[in-house]
């Protein structure tokens, strides 16, 4: 009875980043920037590498065109809810909220298991590089990437299967500019300990894991690197690593801090949470441009052919 006597939440409010409106205009127009950079920035590899067959061929340029792709959904499913930042109230349908939630999880988890397989490929590549051909060809890489958003998808899957089916009927404020799963476990109609302990052990524990392992496995390539005489020793190898370690680190450290810590929400969660999902995507596909000589080459070969059509268009032959 107590049940059938309580009003299900149907919509969230997202109490956004700040109450004053110049300040969440700023913030807007701010996020704005980032986005459209990112966006050009991810979309620009892309190219780069799928119009270069040498770049495409390769594992290592195909799983970071994988990544380039994660890095354009990533920021892409928050932006409905940017223009509810030049309203007065900023709302969410609950069933929008779970969608949010979903592909949070489904997009961060794939990109979580990507960044595992592209140490795998330098693994292999630096290890054992007289087999790496046979152990990374195409269908190899292919699964690895399929195998990324498997994992992503089964990871999004146990996440929403928690939080969907907890009684939200009273609080409806989510005290951020999305719907995340540590805050939205706040407002449910019961106690929330066990919640906390399955997206901790869920996403905490998974990202603290695969964090550590990525960082002994790239210790572990660099400390192979070293160990060469002179002569063996690659600089380019060590400098994809370092890049492929930058990388790693910040993403990592934002998920690892707000999934591991959700009881403390400070303002400085908001601000991780900004950097997870659109200075991280934007620094990506920047930190690999800039670190690998290929990738710099291919990237101005497609910046001057583009260059080159826009002035044959703009200036016809008579």
């Amino acid at each position: 009875m107590m049940e059938a006597n309580q009003t299900m939440v149907t919509e969230f409010i997202l109490l956004g980043l700040s109450e004053s409106w110049e300040v969440q205009l700023f913030i807007f127009l701010f996020f704005l920037v980032l986005y459209v950079a990112s966006v050009f920035t991810n979309i620009l590899i892309l190219s780069a590498i799928f119009s270069d067959h040498h770049l495409s061929d390769s594992p290592m340029f195909f799983l970071l065109g994988q990544l380039a792709f994660l890095d354009l959904c990533l920021p892409s499913f928050a932006i409905p809810n940017f223009f509810d930042f030049l309203s007065e109230h900023h709302v969410i349908s609950f069933h929008g909220c779970m969608a949010q939630i979903f592909f949070l999880h489904l997009f961060a988890g794939s990109e979580m298991l990507l960044l595992i397989a592209m140490a795998y490929d330098r693994y292999v590549a630096i290890s054992h590089p007289l087999r790496y051909a046979t152990l990374m060809n195409r269908h190899h890489c292919v699964g690895l990437g399929l195998a990324s958003w498997a994992g992503g998808f089964l990871h999004a899957t146990v996440q929403l299967g928690f939080i969907i089916n907890a009684p939200f009927c009273g609080p409806n404020q989510v005290d951020s500019f999305f719907c995340d799963l540590p805050l939205v476990i706040k407002l449910a109609c019961t106690d929330t300990y066990l919640l906390e302990v399955m997206m901790i052990t869920n996403s905490g524990i998974m990202s603290l894991v695969c964090f550590i392992g990525l960082l002994l496995s790239y210790g572990f390539i660099l400390y192979t690197i070293h160990s060469r005489s002179a002569s063996e020793r690659s600089t380019k190898a060590a400098s994809t690593c370092t890049s492929h370690l930058i990388v790693v680190t910040m993403y990592f450290g934002p998920i690892m801090f707000i999934y591991l810590c959700p009881s403390t929400m400070l303002m400085i969660d908001k601000v991780l949470d900004i950097v997870s999902l659109f200075i991280t995507p934007l620094l990506n596909p920047t930190i690999y441009a800039l670190k690998n000589k290929e990738m710099k080459a291919a990237l101005g070969s497609l910046l001057s052919r583009l260059s080159g059509q826009v002035s044959t268009q703009s200036h016809p032959h008579h």
